[in-house]
């Protein structure tokens, strides 16, 4: 797995071997991204959220993102994550939360721009977790979060205040988008 774009382009990332770890494939991260270049222009604050090896959040900061948080509660991935942000010059722009999603939204209180979550794809409680950041200070009346899960999991249309605005699939990942109700 390596960086797609920016200036970390190329750099390879180490994942966890041995875990349930799915990291999202070239095809996934790429779709992703050409979502959030066509949605959204700001990039100051990225949420990743069930983090892996990072992936999703490095890609971010090689594309221009000003700061992420991941968030990821196996100690072995969060070892990863910080080797992976060394080793792509991006360890400066990013902090590491090694806890549970629960417990990560319990004490962060920063609006952030973009929220990305890449969660097992078996995990029920995605649905929960996407209430909870809707009617949260973490989402504002511009964030853009991104949810990517299994077809066979479908997710709502809409959770409290958050609204899907675009859905793909690609393989057997589903991306989906939200953003505040009464934003186009």
């Amino acid at each position: 797995m390596r960086v797609i774009a920016g200036k970390a382009k190329g750099h390879r990332l180490k994942v966890v071997k041995g875990t349930i770890t799915r990291p999202a494939t070239d095809l996934v991260r790429g779709a992703i991204f050409s979502i959030l270049e066509t949605t959204t222009s700001d990039w100051t604050r990225v949420l990743d959220l069930f983090s892996g090896s990072g992936a999703l959040g490095i890609e971010a900061l090689s594309r221009g993102a000003g700061w992420v948080d991941f968030v990821e509660r196996v100690p072995r991935c969060c070892d990863i994550i910080r080797q992976n942000l060394e080793k792509t010059k991006l360890a400066t722009q990013a902090h590491i939360y090694c806890c549970s999603v629960a417990k990560a939204l319990s004490f962060l209180d920063e609006e952030y721009s973009i929220i990305i979550m890449d969660p097992p794809y078996s995990n029920p409680s995605v649905g929960n977790i996407v209430t909870q950041l809707a009617t949260s200070k973490l989402v504002g009346t511009s964030s853009i979060m991104v949810v990517t899960h299994s077809p066979h999991l479908p997710l709502s249309q809409t959770y409290a205040t958050l609204n899907l605005i675009k859905e793909y699939r690609h393989g057997d990942s589903c991306i989906a988008v939200y953003q505040k109700e009464g934003k186009p």
